[in-house]
């Protein structure tokens, strides 16, 4: 994870996922959060993303990739999202919008819901549809590879069409990686 903006900013339903995704473990969440200059996270007010990010790096250095996994599993109870959405494909889509609704620079919102206008500054995730019942999603943002993996299992399982028995997620081994240091990370989804 690279150094961010300084002002880039989280909304606080989103910070509190660290906290919701810890299970049993919420006490260590907050204090994680804490550690990292976040205290008691608390929606509509907005928090650095660089100190998030660095709750982030602590989460993985200590307790590990399953925490965040289930950390990114908590993203879509806790952070806005599009009212929008009714199937897998507008899910898995509907993730950058989110993404950009539940982040600030300078103030401002990256997400202009009146024009569906996005500011720059702190990546994408991209939705390509590549089969019948598959897709990729490229997760190019400064947050860990586990986590970004948990967003798109939860978008897609709690969207997966009825006649669909399971959603496989599977990151990318043969493309790039964040834990390698590279920018990107790809999960093929298929249902």
């Amino acid at each position: 994870m690279t150094k961010e903006n300084p002002y880039l900013e989280v909304n606080g339903q989103t910070v509190y996922a660290v906290v919701d995704g810890m299970g049993t473990a919420k006490e260590m969440g907050m204090r994680i959060l804490s550690e990292n200059g976040i205290d008691d996270p608390v929606p509509n007010e907005w928090y650095s993303q660089e100190e998030w990010l660095s709750a982030f790096k602590q989460i993985a250095e200590n307790i590990g990739p399953h925490t965040l996994f289930a950390i990114g599993r908590s993203i879509p109870k806790n952070a806005e999202f599009p009212s929008e959405i009714d199937d897998i494909e507008k899910a898995l889509a509907s993730i950058d919008v989110a993404y950009h609704m539940n982040h600030k620079i300078d103030g401002e919102p990256m997400f202009n819901e009146k024009d569906g206008s996005m500011k720059e500054g702190i990546g994408h995730y991209t939705f390509k549809k590549t089969g019948d019942k598959q897709a990729e999603v490229i997760c190019d943002n400064p947050y860990p590879c586990d986590f970004d993996k948990g967003i798109v299992k939860e978008m897609a399982q709690r969207f997966k069409p009825e006649d669909s028995l399971l959603v496989k997620v599977e990151h990318d081994e043969t493309d790039e990686c964040r834990k390698k240091g590279d920018k990107v990370c790809t999960y093929t989804v298929t249902w």
